[in-house]
């Protein structure tokens, strides 16, 4: 059994498909398929069952998971000290971001950070915000970036960066040229938004909360699972959305959605790492970087 083996399995287990933890990890799906089949052979036990052209995590693989997280989180353990002793120098840092985030805002701070510091490795995942936490959580990232609120003692969570939301519409959606609209106005559209988990969604829905709306009564035409799909959905006339600005720039910028003025209150993009875990100097200069 290789650590290799083991992020694999963990990346398969959570999506429950070979193709998107290839991508994930940045391998061929026939990779994944060949390590995932030679450690099942290693030990003479199925771990995923094959359901027509689905691939499902058996009572075994359910059972082994949290064993396989807890030994990359060790070896995370164990890789910081060392790094530690190196100083920063030499060693890599596991970042995982909500995509807002990960998409829009992470990179240029990464490209810094890497400017100063070329030894760091940087490695980053995408994940909606319940899966960043939980990823922190397990210890199978370093790093932490969210949009949304969690509830989880272990994280300490703190304010990285402020970010603007947009309420957006296509060009021939009936809020197009309006001037004002009111939270009245919100349930005579149809909208589009992103999956339950996602900090954009959950943001959004706080927000109506405190208007005195219900987010259930929303005519939600879609739900997607990324920032570029509910835009090309909104480009295409299914909807309303709220998105962040900077998400929004270019479209509306080049004419194809239009922004509503509407005020939404801004909110911030947190930073969090597991407490009871080392902070190596890796992680503190990065956080740094990111606040200043």
């Amino acid at each position: 059994m290789t650590l290799e083996q083991l992020r694999i399995f963990i990346a398969v287990a959570e999506h429950q498909h070979l193709t998107r933890a290839a991508a994930e990890l940045n391998l061929t799906q026939s990779a994944v398929s060949a390590a995932i089949a030679a450690l099942e052979a290693r030990h003479g036990t199925r771990l995923f069952d094959r359901v027509g052209r689905r691939i499902e995590l058996n009572e075994t693989g359910r059972r082994f998971l949290p064993e396989a997280r807890a030994i990359l989180a060790q070896v995370a353990s164990v890789e910081a000290a060392l790094a530690d002793l190196a100083g920063l120098k030499t060693g890599s840092l596991h970042l995982i971001a909500s995509q807002t985030i990960a998409n829009y805002w992470l990179p240029t701070h990464m490209h810094r950070f890497q400017s100063r510091f070329p030894g760091i490795a940087l490695r980053l995942t995408i994940a909606n915000t319940e899966r960043a936490a939980a990823s922190i959580h397990d210890g199978l990232a370093d790093l932490g970036f969210i949009e949304g609120a969690i509830d989880d003692p272990v994280l300490s969570i703190t304010p990285a960066a402020d970010d603007e939301l947009a309420l957006v519409v296509g060009n021939a959606h009936g809020w197009a040229g309006r001037k004002a609209l009111s939270a009245d106005e919100f349930l005579e559209s149809r909208w589009v938004l992103r999956e339950r988990g996602s900090g954009t969604r959950a943001v959004f829905e706080e927000a109506l909360r405190g208007l005195g709306k219900d987010p259930a009564k929303l005519d939600v035409a879609l739900e997607l699972p990324s920032n570029e799909s509910v835009r090309t959905a909104v480009i295409a006339g299914a909807g309303a959305a709220v998105l962040s600005r900077s998400v929004t720039e270019q479209a509306a910028a080049a004419g194809r959605l239009v922004r509503v003025p509407f005020r939404l209150p801004d909110r911030q993009f947190l930073a969090i790492r597991h407490r009871q875990r080392h902070a190596t100097p890796a992680q503190v200069e990065f956080l740094a970087l990111v606040r200043s």
